[in-house]
Parts: C-alpha cells; structure tokens; sequence
C-alpha cells in the first residue's frame, strides 16, 4: 500500500529536478534558512535524519501534498520542537 510521501515511481508528479552540479538549490532565502535550521538543529542533537523524515512523513496528506519540499521541512522541524518542548527533552 503507498503513503502520501511514497511518490518515487509514481505517475503523475513530474520528474524530479536535480541541479546539473550537484549543488542544493533553493528558490528563495527562506529556503536556504530551513535548510540550515535543520543542519543546526541536528548538529545540536535535538534530533536525527531519522526523526526529521519520520515528521515529515507524518504531515497530514493534505498538508504534504500541498507544500513544496521546504514546507515540508518546515512544518517537520515544528512538529519536532513541539514535542521535544512537551516532552521536556532538548539539546544539551
């Protein structure tokens, strides 16, 4: 059974664009910001690549499907820092 995130192969959603030299490539500086919250965030151990796909994967298809790959990171980094807050678990 496919999942929302589960689009690889799947018909319908283009190809996958991938810059010619290998670089990360945003289209504006707020995506370039999310990406380096993520890098900074990770490096101060308030969670993994693991934790981050997981979050991601668990946006509500709706809400996946409807945000572009940086949204997508966004709103995993802020459901993340949500429940580390809850749960009272945050860098050292």
């Amino acid at each position: 059974m496919s999942r929302v995130h589960d689009m690889g192969g799947q018909t319908g959603f283009g190809p996958v664009p991938v810059a010619d030299d290998g670089t990360v490539a945003f289209h504006a500086d707020w995506e370039a910001r999310v990406y380096a919250l993520a890098a900074v965030l990770r490096q101060r151990g308030l969670f993994n690549s693991d934790e981050m796909r997981d979050a991601i994967e668990r946006l509500p298809p709706a809400e996946y499907l409807g945000a572009s790959y940086y949204e997508r990171w966004l709103g995993a980094i802020e459901t993340l820092v949500a429940e580390k807050a809850s749960h009272g678990k945050g860098p050292a």
